[in-house]
């Protein structure tokens, strides 16, 4: 599942590509997502402009003249194509090459734009979904109202971290997973976060030391700007739309390393696995506390 870089990076590489295009038509090959596409609130952005496309989590939000908000969640596997004016495919995923024949069979919706370009949403397994909402209510949608601060915000802080915590007995690992805590964080890099933050993924939160709550602040923040510098991670389904690959994931320190040294420096310790709510959890045995 993407998390907050990967749909930053599809974001970022978008929005050069739509800005100030025009809808010309739409086409949905298959309206059965997650959430069954509004036929009559889709047609309504025929004839608008792409104003801008922003990010909030997991969430990308396209911005159309009249008030009107596309939301987008892309799922599992979900993704967008670009198509040029000289009939170019732009991917956004990279464990695969383009293959027409066989990315049709997946294209749910094809958005037919000015200057004979196109935006097309694929998605294999259908957990995405589109929405369309008025931009006045946007901060009262479902699936945004709930969302906690961004890791990159401000807000997110240790008096903010240790105000939400208090009475509360989960772990650290289950804490950094809830989206109301903080808002596009996945199973990835929170065990990327919590290896360099040297807290073990099944640590009650009641027993962190401010300094260990400072330490995971200042990696959440740090690892998610440099897996948006490097493009993404998500390790089969995401690229830019340029075609470049995602390279985050050649950088891992933990994740996926069962049983093979800590990368540390002077740590002797071994990469183990754990289970929490059904997720994969990686630690070292020895620097994780």
């Amino acid at each position: 599942m993407p998390e907050l870089p990967e749909v930053e990076v599809v974001k970022k590489s978008l929005i050069n590509k739509t800005q100030n295009l025009i809808v010309k038509a739409v086409k949905i090959n298959d309206g059965r997502l997650r959430y069954k596409i509004d036929r009559y609130k889709i047609k309504k952005i025929i004839g608008l402009k792409f104003k801008k496309i922003s990010r909030r989590s997991k969430y990308l939000l396209f911005f159309f003249n009249k008030g009107i908000v596309m939301l987008v969640h892309l799922g599992m596997t979900g993704k967008f194509f670009f198509v040029n004016s000289k009939s170019k495919k732009y991917k956004t995923s990279f464990y695969y090459d383009i293959n027409d024949e066989n990315d049709k069979k997946h294209d749910r919706v094809i958005f037919d734009l000015s200057n004979n370009q196109k935006l097309i949403y694929n998605d294999i397994r259908k957990f995405g979904f589109i929405k369309f909402l008025k931009n006045i209510n946007l901060e009262q949608s479902v699936h945004l109202k709930y969302l906690g601060p961004e890791p990159l915000s401000t807000k997110f802080n240790i008096e903010y971290f240790k105000n939400y915590i208090k009475g509360k007995e989960r772990t650290i690992k289950d804490l950094l997973m809830d989206q109301k805590f903080i808002a596009g964080l996945g199973n990835i890099y929170v065990n990327e976060i919590l290896f360099f933050g040297g807290v073990r993924p099944d640590r009650k939160i009641k027993n962190l030391k401010n300094f260990e709550i400072q330490k995971i602040i200042k990696f959440s923040k740090k690892i998610i700007s440099k897996a948006i510098i490097l493009g993404g991670s998500s390790i089969k389904d995401f690229s830019s739309s340029s075609g470049k690959k995602g390279s985050f994931q050649q950088h891992f320190s933990v994740y996926g390393k069962k049983e093979e040294n800590c990368s540390k420096t002077k740590c002797d310790g071994k990469i183990k696995k754990i289970v929490i709510a059904n997720r994969a959890s990686f630690f070292c045995n020895k620097c994780q506390k």
